[in-house]
């Protein structure tokens, strides 16, 4: 790698690491022009992120305090950085560079860090409500919920990494199918017990949806299994 400087910039009253960053893999594109005026352009690795910047893996990278074009090979949105920093490891081995973004929002690293901020803004949020003297099954549904969200959230980010590295994504969709049959027996189980503690009646909403529906797939279960046993 090439290191021209491990200078650090001086503080510019925007602090690159005052939000969490979160690890995320995504390739990018760089380009800058270095000061005899040649136009460089390198392949670079994206390591951890913030909405502010983040840390980037690179063979060559321009001098620190120079700008930056970087291009979100996903995406194609493009956005201009600033180089602010070195990394380096206790052993002084270059870890990478940290960039600050200078025009574009959290929204420039993609769906990955979108899910990540997202998933970790839950959990404080679950923490939050345990402390709060909530009902105990308010409480269960905000954890049942917030379960499915993360499990579908790693679906996402995990199919947006297969189709980066260019592999197979069709074997998510049976993950998915399988956790979506979990959380309906899990809701059905609930019902039943709601309908047995008669906090369901005739006049609940959305009753006649559900009748409809439940007899739909006991229909095609009733088919599968019976196929299943010919």
């Amino acid at each position: 790698m090439n290191e021209p400087t491990t200078q650090r910039l001086p503080a510019t009253g925007k602090d690159n690491r005052r939000s969490v960053r979160y690890p995320v893999s995504l390739a990018i594109e760089a380009k800058w022009q270095e000061a005899n005026g040649k136009i460089i352009q390198e392949a670079a690795k994206v390591l951890e992120v913030n909405a502010q910047g983040g840390l980037l893996e690179m063979r060559t990278y321009p001098r620190v305090g120079s700008e930056m074009q970087l291009i979100n090979l996903i995406s194609n949105e493009a956005a201009q950085a600033r180089v602010v920093a070195v990394r380096r490891s206790k052993a002084g081995e270059v870890l990478g560079i940290a960039v600050e973004l200078l025009d574009s929002g959290e929204t420039f690293w993609g769906l990955n860090f979108q899910v990540k901020k997202t998933s970790a803004e839950l959990a404080k949020l679950e923490q939050a409500i345990r402390s709060g003297g909530i009902d105990p099954r308010i409480l269960m549904e905000f954890r049942d919920a917030v379960d499915y969200v993360r499990k579908t959230a790693w679906a996402v980010q995990e199919w947006q990494e297969r189709k980066q590295q260019k592999h197979d994504t069709q074997t998510l969709l049976p993950l998915l199918t399988s956790e979506r049959i979990r959380r309906a027996a899990q809701l059905n189980n609930a019902i039943a017990t709601d309908l047995e503690t008669h906090d369901v009646d005739r006049e609940t909403l959305g009753l006649d949806e559900l009748f409809n529906a439940v007899q739909r797939v006991y229909q095609h279960l009733a088919k599968l299994f019976k196929d299943h046993q010919a």
